[in-house]
């Protein structure tokens, strides 16, 4: 008894002791005016972030291009186009009509040859570095002539260039460290989660031997992260090679908009993945053309759709997962394609404010500015200040303007930017928004490079604070970082 009451009084003493401590510090905090440093120790400690996280910043390349179903040639040198002297972490790459718009690619079956193309003359420019034979492959000349003159798979070429199975990158890859050590059964059941192989892409890992070889990845500078064609909508996604094995939970939705608002020749390309321990979506559309009066009204419902049906297959066991499955619920989104919105003013007084390099005025009359202004379609976006001239439309092959030559007025068209980069979410920010110089279409590409904040883990840890509002809380103090 006489040492349980001991107890009782040690403990008295120190309860005691802490309650005036607390008293003392609350006391202070109130009777000082100025921002102490009681105070700001307090603030710092609320927005301390988790043990083991930390916020890097990469740098991401984004491109849209509007081929106007031209297939590359096999000269093609895309060095310029992926600005490859300065080098990015992460290349988002979205074309639109890499094939003809005919009945035959709509209807029947869409043309992989292009699309394979564009990929080898990307990881000809990407990993430039090493020869052809370094990584496995022919050599130079024949590997030329048996892709541009023989029909090639996508599926086959697109194993070439990958670093990591493409079945491990659809993998969960959020069981935290205590889940693993508590329930080992539970860890290979989240990790072989049944995924229905059709909501990725027409591009799967394949058994047996292919005419591409696989390449010898140590030498490799990027790897494919996931390709998938729409048609005529083609997107691609590299990154650097030590930085693929953190991608997860990758998956690809496609939503038609075109002919009868169901088939491909109009819509989009979704690609959701985490990558360390941040979502990403990523879509490449092709929207409604045309520029009569209320045309714009048709593309701002092609937005709307694809942001209310594009829907992400569940591929996370996790409880209380927050892989998402639609668009908005990603952390970083970023939006590249041919929007296809065109110029509020007639082909004659927007010829006068190009001539004199007006663009303030002209984006004044910019549908899509408008719209988004108005609160009608991209509530929430953000798109660069527009330094360039439109994108659209050009004679093939030159630097005119294709309204110049045409005079029929029903096939002129008036030079507009159909040719769009948007982002939606923090830690996000736009280092450069330019257009490119190729004469390959009637469009010139865009591009737009970021610094992108990203949560990680020290140590190769998976584990994913559960604090989403201190998280927020360090990505808005943390200073500027390019990297």
């Amino acid at each position: 008894m006489t040492i349980n009451n001991q107890d009782r009084k040690k403990k008295s003493i120190f309860q005691k002791l802490f309650s005036m401590r607390d008293r003392n510090v609350r006391k202070m905090c109130k009777e000082s005016h100025s921002n102490s440093a009681i105070e700001s120790l307090f603030f710092s400690r609320s927005l301390s972030k988790p043990s083991g996280h930390n916020i890097q910043s990469f740098r991401v390349f984004v491109a849209t291009w509007n081929v106007g179903g031209k297939s590359p040639h096999s000269s093609l040198n895309l060095d310029d186009f992926l600005q490859v002297n300065n080098q990015s972490d992460i290349y988002i790459l979205g074309f639109q009509e890499i094939v003809p718009l005919n009945a035959g690619n709509v209807l029947v079956i869409e043309d992989n040859e292009p699309a394979a193309k564009w990929l080898t003359l990307i990881n000809q420019s990407l990993n430039k570095t090493h020869s052809l034979n370094s990584r496995g492959l022919k050599s130079a000349a024949s590997f030329s002539g048996s892709l541009f003159f023989q029909k090639p798979s996508l599926r086959k070429i697109s194993k070439t260039f990958r670093t990591e199975s493409k079945r491990r990158l659809k993998t969960c890859n959020c069981t935290t460290e205590l889940e693993r050590k508590s329930s080992k059964e539970f860890c290979f059941r989240c990790q072989q989660s049944p995924i229905n192989e059709d909501d990725f892409s027409s591009e799967e890992d394949e058994e047996g031997t292919s005419n591409f070889e696989m390449s010898d990845t140590s030498q490799m500078q990027y790897g494919l992260v996931a390709s998938k064609q729409m048609v005529g909508i083609f997107v691609t996604i590299w990154m650097k090679k030590e930085l693929v094995q953190h991608v997860g939970h990758l998956r690809i939705s496609c939503t038609s908009r075109g002919i009868m608002g169901c088939l491909g020749n109009k819509g989009c390309i979704s690609v959701s993945m985490s990558f360390h321990q941040t979502s990403f979506c990523f879509i490449c559309s092709h929207l409604a053309s045309g520029e009569k009066e209320g045309d714009e009204l048709r593309r701002n419902l092609d937005v709307i759709e694809i942001l209310k049906n594009t829907q992400f297959p569940k591929i996370c066991r996790t409880p209380n997962s927050k892989v998402p499955e639609k668009i908005l619920e990603h952390e970083r989104i970023i939006w590249l394609g041919d929007l296809n919105y065109r110029i509020a003013l007639n082909y004659h007084d927007t010829r006068k404010l190009l001539e004199q390099n007006n663009w303030d005025a002209l984006l004044n009359k910019d549908q899509l500015k408008i719209e988004k202004d108005a609160g009608r379609v991209f509530k929430g976006w953000q798109e660069g200040k527009i330094y360039f001239a439109p994108t659209y439309k050009y004679s093939y092959n030159s630097d005119t303007y294709a309204g110049e030559t045409i005079k029929t007025k029903n096939k002129r068209r008036t030079p507009a930017w159909c040719d769009r980069i948007l982002w939606h979410g923090k830690g996000i920010r736009q280092l450069s928004y330019i257009r490119g110089e190729s004469r390959l279409s009637d469009h010139r590409p865009v591009c737009a490079i970021f610094s992108v904040d990203v949560e990680v883990t020290e140590g190769g840890s998976k584990k994913r604070s559960s604090n989403t509002n201190m998280k927020v809380g360090i990505e808005e103090l943390l200073p500027f970082t390019s990297k």
